[in-house]
Order: C-alpha cells, then structure tokens, then sequence
C-alpha cells in the first residue's frame, strides 16, 4: 500500500492549566527533514519529538508546531525590556527610512512579538508531557491516514496510466508488420530509382535488408517494456516505503520507450510513443510524492 509523502494532522488537548495545539505538515522531499516551532516550554523536549516523528513519518520535509495558552489561574509574567527596547529600535530605523511615525500603536504591537512578554516558572511536568506525547502520536497518526488516503489515490491513478502504457504498446504491435513492408518497399523503390535491377544481386540484397531491419528490430524493447510495467504495478501492491525504487523503475521504462522511438521509423508508431512518454512523464511527477 502506497502513502504519500503529503499530509497533515493535528491534536488538541488541555492539561490542568494550559490549552495545547499540535499540528504536523508533511511534503515530498528526498530525505526526512524535521523544521520543529516551538515555544520555550517545549524546547528542551525537540530532540524527543524529533525521535518521535523520524519513526513514523521516515522521509519528508516536515513542518512540526506546538504551542500551547494558559488556562485557569493566570501566570505572573514580566516584559523582557531587551527585547522589547531590540525590537523598537529596528521599527524605529525602518520607519525613519520610510518617512512614517512610531505611533503608540506600536508599542502595543511590539508587546505581540515573539519572547517579549515571559511567564514566570513556566516549566513542564513529567505529568504533562505523558499527555503531550500522546498528543503528538495523535497528531502523526492523523498525518499518516492523510498520507494513506492520498496513497491509495495515486495508485489508483498509476494504475490507470501503466495500463495506458501497456495498451499503447499492442498499437505499436499492430502497426509493426505495417512498417516492416512500408520500410521494404521505400527501399526497394529507391533501388528502382536509382539502380538497373538487372545490376542488383537479389541474394545480397535480401542480407542486407535483413541486416538493416534487425537495427530497427523493437522485440527486446517491447518485452522489456512489458516486465517493467509489470514490476511496477508488483511493486505497487508491496508494503513499505516504495517511493525510490518507483522512481527506478519508472526510469526503465523511459528508456525502453525512447529506444522505441528512436528505432520506430514510423510516423504512426512515433505518435503512439509520444503518448506513451506524456502518461510516464505524470507518473513520475507523482512518484516525487511517494514516499
């Protein structure tokens, strides 16, 4: 079953004195890479989180948030004047090169900012972070039944696409016996052109003819073609992160495809093939999102 490298999940919970928000945004990348925002309680307790999310999620550029407000008694706090005086001092110089006033406004904007106001003793309890950590499995059990679900839509998808393939592959078959005798009378009317038939050696001629149509011969890549399409829908159906091996496979079936093309020599064969290349081209577009 196929999951996507794609998702979202959340959870929300409340402790004795504080509301807590988690949520976890996922998209395609070639490695995990974790970005975790966080407020100061939480700081200590990353390497853990990350723990947590590298054993579910495994690959994925992972946007990872908790915060938390208080709830019930209020929290004695106090104004961290160097961030505060920090920030004005920065408004102050941008507001001077844009020509615009430093209102009272924008104190009260400032008190907004980030680390400007500090609770006091404001600490994780062992109590609390047993219910946290149950929330953030919440939270990746929610992403991953996202990732499922947008799996099992793009399987559905790359099914329809290989069978694509696989269709368009007969047309070529249908139309093969077509070329050989289109190939064989171009030559064989240029000869005539060109040649006094009496000068030709029928016998060297067929040696030849048959040397030449070898090179344009697509049996191999045709049964090639046929086994890898097949070992793509296999691996569809296989357990387990798929997304790399995918993105191999969809490779060799591109090259099979283009050899095709290269060797087809055939107007009608040659179109047939472009369709084939535009249904791989939006497999792998799709199989960066595996995961």
């Amino acid at each position: 079953m196929l999951k996507s490298m794609t998702g979202f999940g959340k959870a929300t919970i409340k402790t004795e004195d504080k509301a807590i928000n988690i949520e976890i945004r996922s998209l395609n990348s070639k490695q995990l890479d974790v970005n975790i925002r966080s407020a100061s309680i939480f700081r200590e307790k990353e390497i853990e989180i990350k723990t947590l999310i590298s054993k579910q999620l495994i690959r994925g550029k992972i946007d990872f948030s908790i915060q938390f407000d208080n709830i019930g008694k209020s929290t004695p706090t106090n104004i961290d004047k160097d961030a505060f005086v920090n920030y004005f001092n920065q408004l102050t110089q941008i507001g001077k090169e844009l020509n615009i006033d430093v209102s009272e406004q924008t104190f009260q904007n400032i008190l907004r900012f980030p680390e400007v106001i500090k609770a006091d003793n404001q600490e994780l309890t062992d109590k609390e972070w047993f219910i946290i950590k149950d929330a953030i499995t919440e939270a990746l059990n929610n992403i991953n039944t996202f990732r499922k679900q947008e799996g099992e839509a793009l399987e559905i998808d790359f099914n329809n696409r290989i069978n694509t393939i696989i269709s368009l592959q007969k047309e070529v078959e249908a139309l093969e016996k077509q070329r050989i005798d289109k190939i064989k009378t171009r030559i064989k009317a240029n000869l005539d052109e060109f040649i006094d038939t009496k000068n030709i050696d029928t016998n060297r001629f067929e040696q030849e003819l048959i040397y030449y149509l070898e090179k344009l011969d697509i049996t191999e890549e045709k049964v090639r073609l046929t086994n890898h399409c097949k070992y793509f829908i296999e691996t569809l159906n296989v357990e387990g992160a798929q997304g790399k091996k995918l993105g191999f496979i969809s490779q060799e079936i591109g090259r099979e495809i283009n050899t095709m093309g290269s060797k087809a020599n055939d107007t009608d064969i040659q179109h047939i093939v472009i369709k084939m290349k535009d249904e791989l081209e939006k497999i792998k577009e799709q199989v960066l999102n595996i995961l």
